[in-house]
């Protein structure tokens, strides 16, 4: 099993979602989250006076899936996240020893 965690523009997350059920992730949590890699953030003037914004807003989504499923999960992920512009996020892909379903005890890829 695998987890797969992925970065991306807040407007960009219904387009992820959506593809994501095409290829069959039945399971996906979403956080709001801030941060900033290499554009370091950006400035805005707000009345006036110029200051920058450290941390910009982003969404963090996170599926759990067999690792048959990882590759076509990632290119989804991409595919629908990609504008070609700075901030287009990123993903990351960790192994996962063991999941259980709270409710029925199943374990594993049962359990997804």
């Amino acid at each position: 099993m695998k987890k797969i965690e992925a970065i991306v523009k807040p407007f960009k997350l219904d387009d992820v979602i959506d593809a994501l059920n095409e290829v069959g992730v039945e399971g996906v949590s979403v956080s709001e989250v801030r941060g900033f890699g290499r554009q370091k953030g950006r400035s805005e003037i707000y009345k006036g006076a110029e200051y920058v914004v450290d941390f910009l807003p982003k969404m963090k989504i996170e599926v759990v899936v067999s690792d048959d499923l990882e590759e076509p999960a990632v290119q989804a992920i991409r595919s629908a996240a990609h504008t070609g512009r700075i901030g287009d996020g990123k993903i990351f892909v960790l192994n996962v020893e063991k999941a259980l379903r709270i409710r029925t005890g199943e374990t594993d890829e049962s359990a997804l």
